[in-house]
């Protein structure tokens, strides 16, 4: 699938280093903007991106990411 992306397109990330139990932990939020493209194009794209991204697919099952579209 090839995409252009918009002008403006953003990901901002928030990286928490928590402890629990003694055992330190990583958790991520990801804010999304894609302006101009519709909510739920834009929502299915960011969820793709992070089923097929080689970085996502390390992390998955050791770091909680949640990603928003805003």
């Amino acid at each position: 699938m090839h995409l252009s992306l918009p002008a403006g397109t953003s990901v901002d990330a928030e990286i928490d280093l928590g402890t629990t139990d003694g055992a330190y932990f990583l958790q991520a939020r990801l804010f999304v903007s894609l302006p101009g493209v519709e909510r739920d194009v834009a929502q299915g794209l960011i969820e793709r991106a992070h089923l097929t991204c080689p970085y996502s697919k390390a992390l998955r099952g050791n770091v909680d990411v949640q990603t928003t579209l805003v």
